[in-house]
Formats: structure tokens, C-alpha cells, sequence
């Protein structure tokens, strides 16, 4: 009989806490740093994030449209402003951390076939 009580708590036990382990949101990646949190016109939501293993540059950003993921950026100084770069297909997305006027602003720029396409102002979060 003892068995079986501690049988019948152990088994249920471990079912809610593996249900609960795989249901609760992921937590912050432990293998890269954030690097730039941005919110945006439009509800956009960008973070760009280094691995602490490869140093690859990647983008992450959400709003009511979906979200974005994309790899292999690239960064540079420029007019006193870093500026990260990334790719994907015939689309680019530039995104300045700072501008010349404040540190605590942004820009979010989306090119397509080298034309740009939209400019979304930004601040620091």
C-alpha cells in the first residue's frame, strides 16, 4: 500500500512538471549577448544579438506582421553611429544604433533591390 501512495504522487508529480517544463516560454538565449533592444514605428520590436561562440550577428524582431529571424550580419561605424547590416533574399535591413542627434534613438531601414522601402524611427528600450 505504501508503494502503491508513493507510486501514485511521484508519477503525477512528474507529469506536471515535464508539462509545465515544455509550456513555459523559452527563457533569453544563454549563447549569445544582447547587443541593441529597439522598439519601433509600426510595433516593431528588434534585438540584435552576437553569440558568444562564432561572434555571428543575428535579428530578431516581432510585431503584428510576425516575426523576423535572421543571421549573418554585419557591423560598422559610421558617421559616429554603428550600423548593423543583414540580409535576406533581394532585402535588406539596416539597422542604426543611435543617430547623430541621440544615442538613446534608433532607425530601422528595410531596402529591397538597393531601394529603400521603409524608415521606421526607433528608442532605445
Amino acid at each position: 500500500m505504501k508503494a502503491f501512495l508513493n507510486y501514485s504522487t511521484i508519477l503525477p508529480a512528474l507529469a506536471i512538471s515535464m508539462i509545465l517544463h515544455f509550456a513555459l516560454p523559452a527563457s533569453a538565449d544563454s549563447t549569445a549577448n544582447l547587443l541593441l533592444n529597439l522598439q519601433c514605428e509600426g510595433g516593431y520590436n528588434v534585438d540584435i544579438w552576437k553569440t558568444k561562440q562564432s561572434g555571428e550577428l543575428l535579428y530578431r524582431s516581432t510585431s503584428s506582421n510576425g516575426k523576423l529571424s535572421l543571421g549573418r550580419g554585419t557591423s560598422q561605424a559610421t558617421e559616429g553611429v554603428r550600423v548593423y547590416k543583414f540580409q535576406k533574399g533581394n532585402h535588406q535591413y539596416l539597422v542604426w544604433d543611435g543617430t547623430l542627434d541621440s544615442q538613446q534613438s534608433g532607425t530601422l531601414e528595410v531596402y529591397k533591390n538597393n531601394t529603400i522601402q521603409r524608415r521606421y524611427a526607433c528608442t532605445k528600450r
